[in-house]
């Protein structure tokens, strides 16, 4: 064997950041030569387009092979032996890339407003050929590698090329749904990062396994959607709040699934006089005791309950009895669980590098860095998944006071000033105003994405909200509705429920006030306005 080139050992090793550069075809001089990594193949064999074959020679017993195509061909198969088995296979290095211009501009932008459309995992059909395109966010890699059922969890088949600011993708052809995958990750100092599930997966494992799931996401069943009147501005509301692992447990250790709470739940509310329900947090998470409030699958509905068909036959369920459906939404913290965003590449990507800005003491979880751009896009496009894909009616921000003040839970001399110098003004450096400034803007008034949502006049830090000892507020939904209200009129008007009055708890230009309002068992009135102290 001749000498070879430094990027070839590179590949060999697992450790090439283009791949594109040296794997599938390239010209050398009058020929169209392809290389090709198959660890463990005997022998390979290259098919032109027109079926002739010609032999790929052996250039490492590592596993490489390199060789002309037959009769100057540009499209071609590999055939390769394993031991007995021959098995014929494409070559995912001879596919176009995934991502177009557009996308790289509106994601470097933070203007992408569903990264769920292009990021994580894909079924597509690329050059009459069908498999999954992978992309993920990862800009301080050195090299990121999928891993999966499909290639036997060895990070050294399937690198991934790196596009724009980080964004890393490869097509595997002939990848399915329902394969379990994963990131591979090395650091910029060269270190294995433990693998990555995939921030943008739309299924995952049942704990404690961590894997995620090629879901078809367009394939899910859209819920029909709620009763016009249930969120019409001047309907009354009253909210049944639900935590789906405790509701109604067919034993100790086994819960209702997503499509026996179909059957039961939503009659329930309904014949006890509710408008709504509000499901506490339904993103994949690791830990049952955090009743979802730390998420490590954002886009994913647990997999506790059934699969993400199941939860959508849940939401239908309930809009066919006449009931909205609000979910509690996570965008204040995350666990530093190993396989999820935390060091994701190696560096503080989602979350602060200082741990006096990044880490909660009173939970032990990680703060998202609000300032960067990838972050923002990330967390407004997951607000505007569930309320497009599974026509889910509200959200509610969870742990609202947490993202707004500096000192939050902090001894004295625990926190870093912001640019005022203090921590509860416009919080300057930290100040979620992208967040709130990109989700206020993301749904025009009447989108039919929303259904029934409209555009919220107060974002989600007003500046003098911590005057008003307001601890929640709902970015989409009820607020919506209550802000739409008081730009009609000047006084906050009583809003009758079956049970209580309930006075509204935004006034006009986003003005806060506190309001009493009665609270009984899990039902909540809309906008109870005490400070939020369940985990």
């Amino acid at each position: 064997m001749s000498k070879l080139p430094a990027e070839a050992y590179a590949i060999i090793e697992g450790r090439h950041s283009d791949p594109f550069h040296y794997l599938g075809l390239h010209t050398e001089g009058d020929r169209n030569v392809v290389r090709a990594f198959l660890p463990d193949a005997a022998n390979v064999e290259a098919i032109g387009e027109h079926g002739e074959t010609a032999p790929l020679a052996r250039i490492h017993d590592a596993g490489l092979f390199a060789g002309p195509l037959p009769n100057g061909s540009r499209r071609y198969q590999l055939r390769a032996r394993f031991g007995d088995n021959v098995v014929e296979l494409e070559d995912a290095y001879r596919f176009p890339p995934i991502l177009s211009d557009f996308d790289l501009y509106l994601l470097g932008e933070g203007t992408h407003q569903r990264v769920y459309d292009t990021l994580g995992a894909h079924p597509m059909t690329l050059d009459g050929v069908d498999g999954i395109g992978f992309v993920v966010l990862a800009p301080n890699a050195r090299r990121v590698s999928v891993v999966g059922d499909f290639n036997f969890w060895d990070g050294r088949r399937h690198p991934m090329r790196v596009r724009g600011p980080g964004y890393w993708e490869l097509f595997i052809p002939r990848a399915r749904v329902g394969d379990h995958y994963k990131f591979e990750i090395i650091g910029r100092n060269g270190q294995h990062l433990p693998l990555k599930s995939d921030p943008l997966a739309f299924a995952a494992e049942v704990r404690p396994k961590t894997a995620s799931i090629v879901i078809d996401e367009r394939k899910i069943p859209h819920p029909r959607p709620a009763p016009d009147r249930v969120n019409a501005l001047s309907s009354p509301m009253s909210i049944y709040e639900v935590h789906l692992g405790s509701w109604r447990r067919k034993g100790r250790n086994e819960w209702l699934t997503y499509r026996e709470m179909a059957e039961q739940l939503p009659a329930y509310a309904s014949d006890m006089g509710f408008t709504h329900v509000e499901f506490l947090p339904i993103s994949e998470h690791p830990f049952d005791g955090s009743w979802g409030y730390q998420p490590t699958g954002m886009f994913a509905p647990t997999s506790r309950f059934g699969s993400p068909d199941d939860f959508a036959a849940l939401i239908d369920a309930c809009h066919g009895a006449g009931l909205a459906v609000l979910l509690d939404w996570v965008p204040g913290h995350f666990p530093d669980d190993p396989h999820g965003l935390g060091n994701f590449d190696g560096t503080a990507l989602y979350e602060h590098a200082n741990p006096l800005q990044g880490r909660h003491l009173d939970w032990g979880t990680l703060i998202y860095n609000y300032g960067r751009t990838e972050v923002t896009n990330f967390l407004v496009s997951n607000a505007l998944f569930w309320l497009d894909r599974y026509g889910i009616d509200g959200l509610r921000v969870d742990a609202v006071a947490s993202m707004l003040y500096l000192d939050y839970s902090r001894p004295a001399g625990g926190w870093i000033p912001n640019k005022y110098g203090g921590a509860r003004e416009h919080r300057g450096d930290r100040l979620p105003a992208p967040l709130q400034h990109r989700a206020v803007r993301a749904l025009p008034a009447g989108d039919d994405r929303g259904g029934g949502i409209h555009r919220v006049a107060a974002g989600i830090a007003p500046g003098r909200i911590w005057r008003a000892r307001l601890r929640l507020q709902v970015e989409y939904g009820l607020d919506a509705r209550h802000a739409e209200i008081h730009r009609q009129g000047s006084d906050p008007p009583q809003i009758p429920s079956r049970r209580h009055p309930v006075r509204p708890a935004l006034r006009l230009l986003g003005e806060l006030h506190p309001a009493a309002v009665p609270r009984r068992g899990r039902a909540r009135q809309a906008l109870d306005p005490r400070p939020h102290a369940r985990r």
